[in-house]
């Protein structure tokens, strides 16, 4: 089985993280094949990057050469996954939905941590629109940058076990969940020093997509998920260069 890990923003280090802590949730059988947009900005942390990313880590995954089982979005809160499912005909897992479904086995409530506080909302927005939203007890930003986490990674566990420590003493959250991509192989310190649960996105998200694969199971293609209908579409790939450069 071959299961495309998609980074949703540019930085290759974080992608090689990001593929490094699926392996090591993957079973022996699974490849895990890492990819990185060529295009779109280094990290997400907003509703123009988050866009962006969308259209890149679409694609990133139509031009990857080989065959592949099932595709994970590995970006929390980002948008396109709905995308991917038109477009592929294989199971396609989002860490956002993945994380969140999970911590709900796990405990009666569930808070998220993420980075950025302006990140929360988008967060808020896409667990209400997943149908995920009555069980998350908060959704708590650590204050960290994306970038930050892999920079300064003891700052970042400090951070995020502070906020997870507040979730569940004001927030009664029973469950932690880690609301970034850029958090994979932090959730085991997080747990040791939070008491609870600690879900990682990219973890719980490979699992399923086995099982999706194992089940031989796929998005449905009846309705909303259907192939896209064959359309002109003019300037397909964009390039980087049609990106406006920030002010």
């Amino acid at each position: 089985m071959r299961v495309l890990v998609a980074n949703v923003n540019t930085t290759q280090s974080m992608t090689d993280s990001i593929a490094a802590q699926a392996r090591q949730a993957a079973l022996p059988d699974t490849e895990i094949v890492g990819i990185t947009p060529r295009f779109g900005a280094d990290s997400c942390e907003g509703n123009f990057e988050s866009y962006l990313a969308a259209i890149a880590v679409m694609d990133a995954v139509v031009s990857y050469p080989e065959p592949f089982d099932a595709v994970i979005q590995a970006g929390y809160g980002e948008h396109g996954r709905e995308g991917l499912q038109e477009l592929l005909d294989v199971p396609v897992v989002d860490i956002t939905e993945a994380a969140a479904s999970t911590a709900m086995f796990l405990g009666h409530k569930y808070s998220v941590i993420t980075t950025l506080d302006r990140a929360v909302p988008l967060i808020e927005d896409r667990l209400k629109l997943a149908g995920l939203d009555a069980r998350c007890a908060s959704v708590r930003a650590s204050g960290m940058a994306v970038l930050e986490l892999e920079e300064e990674p003891e700052r970042a566990v400090e951070a995020i076990i502070e906020q997870a420590l507040l979730a569940v003493r004001e927030d009664k959250a029973e469950v932690i969940v880690l609301g970034c991509g850029g958090m994979a192989g932090l959730d085991e310190e997080i747990r040791k020093r939070a008491g609870v649960p600690v879900v990682d996105g990219v973890a719980a998200a490979v699992t399923i997509a086995e099982s999706l694969v194992r089940l031989r199971l796929s998005t449905s293609k009846v309705r909303t998920y259907a192939t896209p209908r064959p359309k002109t579409v003019i300037g397909w790939p964009i390039t980087a260069a049609e990106v406006p450069a920030a002010p």
